[in-house]
């Protein structure tokens, strides 16, 4: 069960730009968003047309063309322009988007228990998992899409391709710790020259085969259904490639702004989009042979194709960087709500709060997707393992937005339910499309979500029972007080701060402490730090309550995208409050649990040695807030879950 504050639920039409958004004009922030939002959708004419021919065996007429294209462009307006960016975005937290921030739009009854997650608040969790199981491949195929491209201009630089692919992903992975910031700029301008490109490469084939733009009707794709049976599903999972970045617009609509998303991709990301992917139709239709390497085939070989490779090569290094902040921003995000146990996050940035890196989730993806590049050898293969991942975010997403809009937004069911059967009508197909490529590799993103769901749901039961059982050892204030003159042999000068959840009148370690030193430092500060479904909060959202005895709780309130850092906001509280104690010769008392693996507690004897496992090999409390270490005290507390 996730403990946190009620939000505000928000759904407000004509909000522009969200809370983490820079400030800008509409032009300037839609620019931001191409370099960051469009990355991933932007890059797939890489790779969705030449897996859909692979799927019908290398061999394509007129009809097959025109039926893939027409579900192209219907899967981009159906999905992105009309789920996500029509209605999927108006449910922002605080302008902030995602499928975390849906789960603070769900009603606080059907986030949790006292046995768990609620079943929506699980969906969330399996949604989020997902994600990650999409992050360890679109780095992969992405750049390897690109590199390709060599064989096209030299066929015998082939043997390049894979050491190539290799080498700018340990380069990509090996420079997060530095951040972004520098490079950042470039990022929108890069892909605006590569959507400028790949548009005017379209065109350029469009000219030469304008019969092709009859595949916008429809009743091709429907065609195309009817002339292959069972195996236009198959198609149809490879067709979701164009589409699978549809999740990435909703989650950063907060670094820009619902609008400028908008703009971005109604002026030049879906036309550059659907005149690319036409053009690669029409050089199909005149030219069959062209299939296996379609996109590069755009251009003819010598100068011209390493231009388009180098270009590639820049525009997939983009996409991957912002599915990596991606992920490394959705581990903070779950474990500043309680859903995943604390890791080292390094803020890359004074001034963007939002650049962070993440050691550890850095090293799992640079291993796993050079595991897979170098597990499938090739583009096309790698992407029978794609895709199965986020179109399950998809479903979940679809489901979760109809019970926000029913439970928090009130909809009539005449309205949301219409919605939900639409969206439902093409993300269930594609979802199905994509089960059938379990066994050829959609099973390793299934099982990298099932593993995070495991430890997520493990670690959020295992956290509220433990915050359970801490307010259930932990004395009454008034006990607490009444025998604390009898149990104090002195007073020494000084400050202490006891870590408190917001569950304990008296932290454990302030009660040990009391027992073992009989001793209490003149100014005792009691801190509870209140992680809430707000994505931001100001830093001066402390309230103070004097307990007596020198004693004070102080209490913060931090939203789940906050910096963890800790001394900032508690120099404003000292500000706030007029505390007459020193932050920088403070004492602070952190409890140290050790988890008791018994048959005794509420968790099963399994369930509670992988809780303690995980706890084992968290961040400390330490390092989560930044708080010089030789200030801090640690003191053991025995529990059995």
């Amino acid at each position: 069960m996730i403990s946190a504050s009620s939000p505000r639920a928000l759904a407000k039409h004509e909000d522009d730009i969200g809370t983490g958004a820079p400030h800008g004009s509409v032009a300037t922030l839609a620019l931001g968003a191409l370099g960051v939002v469009f990355g991933d959708i932007g890059t797939s004419p890489l790779y969705t047309l030449p897996s859909c021919i692979e799927v019908l065996g290398g061999k394509t007429d007129r009809a097959d063309v025109l039926g893939m294209l027409s579900l192209v462009f219907w899967s981009l307006t159906m999905v992105v322009t009309v789920k996500y960016m029509t209605f999927v975005m108006r449910a922002d937290n605080h302008g902030e988007g995602g499928i975390l921030a849906l789960l603070a739009l769900v009603p606080k009854r059907m986030r949790g228990s006292k046995t768990g997650l609620g079943w929506l608040a699980f969906l969330v969790v399996v949604g989020a998992a997902l994600l990650y199981g999409d992050g360890i491949i679109t780095p992969a195929i992405s750049v390897l899409s690109a590199m390709e491209g060599l064989e096209v201009a030299t066929p015998r630089l082939s043997p390049l391709v894979l050491p190539l692919t290799c080498a700018v992903l340990l380069g990509l992975f090996g420079i997060q710790h530095r951040g972004t910031g520098r490079v950042g700029n470039i990022f929108g301008p890069v892909m605006v020259v590569w959507f400028v490109t790949i548009a005017i490469l379209g065109v350029h084939h469009i000219v030469k085969y304008p019969a092709v733009l009859s595949a916008l009707n429809p009743i091709h794709g429907v065609r195309f259904f009817v002339i292959h049976g069972v195996r236009g599903i198959f198609v149809l999972g490879a067709v979701v490639l164009a589409v699978t970045g549809g999740e990435a617009l909703y989650a950063d609509m907060g670094h820009f702004g619902r609008r400028p998303i908008r703009v971005a991709w109604m002026v030049i990301v879906m036309p550059a989009l659907v005149l690319n992917y036409f053009g690669q139709g029409a050089l199909l239709l005149t030219d069959p042979h062209a299939s296996a390497h379609l996109f590069f085939a755009m251009v003819p070989p010598g100068p011209a194709t390493y231009a388009l490779v180098a270009l590639s090569t820049c525009a997939t290094v983009i996409a991957s960087q912002a599915l990596i902040s991606g992920v490394f921003s959705l581990t903070h995000q779950a474990v500043q709500l309680g859903l995943f146990p604390r890791v080292d996050v390094e803020h890359t940035s004074a001034q963007a709060e939002g650049q962070i890196y993440v050691p550890v989730m850095n090293t799992a993806l640079a291993i796993a997707c050079l595991g897979l590049v170098i597990g499938f050898r090739s583009a096309n293969r790698l992407a029978a393992a794609y895709g199965i991942a986020v179109t399950g975010t998809m479903v979940i997403t679809s489901v979760v937005f109809f019970e926000v809009s029913r439970r928090t937004w009130h909809w009539p069911i005449w309205k949301s339910l219409p919605l939900l059967l639409l969206f439902l009508a093409f993300d269930i197909p594609f979802f199905a499309a994509n089960a059938f490529k379990f066994r050829d590799g959609g099973y390793i993103p299934v099982l990298v979500a099932v593993l995070l769901t495991l430890v997520m749901t493990n670690w959020s039961r295992g956290q509220h029972i433990f915050h359970e059982q801490e307010a259930r050892l932990s004395p009454s204030l008034a006990n607490f007080l009444d025998g604390i003159d009898r149990k104090l042999a002195a007073r020494i000068p000084g400050t202490a701060i006891f870590l408190a959840s917001a569950t304990e009148e008296v932290p454990l370690v302030l009660v040990r402490f009391v027992e073992r030193v009989r001793a209490l430092p003149e100014h005792v500060l009691v801190l509870s730090i209140v992680i809430t479904h707000e994505p931001h909060l100001p830093p001066d959202t402390a309230t103070l309550e004097p307990l007596g005895k020198g004693i004070s709780r102080l209490t913060i309130q931090r939203g789940f995208m906050d910096s963890t850092k800790l001394l900032p906001v508690l120099e404003c509280a000292v500000r706030k409050f007029a505390l007459s104690c020193d932050l920088r010769s403070a004492t602070y008392y952190f409890g140290r649990e050790t988890f008791l693996a018994t048959s005794e507690g509420e968790m099963s004897r399994l369930s509670e040695s992988f809780f303690a496992f995980l706890a084992r090999n968290a961040s400390t409390t330490t390092a989560q807030y930044r708080i010089p270490p030789t200030q801090v005290v640690e003191m053991g507390v025995e529990i059995d879950l």
